[in-house]
């Protein structure tokens, strides 16, 4: 069994999930309403202002480490003969954690930037906003595995 790793991670294939992604994460941070949303949506303009292309360098620079966090869950679900999009979605708590550990594991490595001290005022309240997206990146990471 191949793992995301080798199935998205290089080519074409990885080109094409990183578009995606950026796709997804545009959309999430649209749906987002009320104060809390606001501030998403605020934090989003600030990275995206960083400097062009931004956040595709930085989810570019993750993926690799996204798959591998995703390969249990997604392993599991070939494992019990189920679609990886709906496992992963019926998995979104565990689906937010590996992602989480991820992009907590980066900021702890960052150094005092404006993009870490955001990531830690957004934080608390990421899980919920990583569970929800839960949905739109199982059938993200679907349509590429097929």
């Amino acid at each position: 069994m191949a793992t995301l790793l080798e199935l998205l991670g290089t080519g074409d294939k990885r080109r094409a999930v990183i578009d995606d992604g950026l796709r997804v994460l545009d959309a999430e941070v649209a749906d987002k309403s009320g104060i809390s949303g606001m501030a998403i949506k605020a934090a989003y303009k600030l990275v995206q202002g960083v400097k062009p292309g931004f956040v595709r360098q930085v989810v570019d620079w993750m993926l690799d480490e996204f798959l591998t966090a995703l390969q249990p869950v997604y392993a599991e679900a070939l494992e019990k003969g189920e679609p990886p999009g709906a496992y992963l979605q019926r998995n979104g708590s565990r689906v937010a954690d590996a992602l989480l550990s991820v992009t907590d594991a980066r900021a702890a490595r960052a150094e005092g930037s404006i993009v870490k001290k955001t990531y830690e005022k957004l934080r608390p309240a990421a899980k919920k906003h990583v569970e929800a997206a839960a949905p739109r990146l199982a059938s993200m990471l679907e349509r590429h595995t097929r």
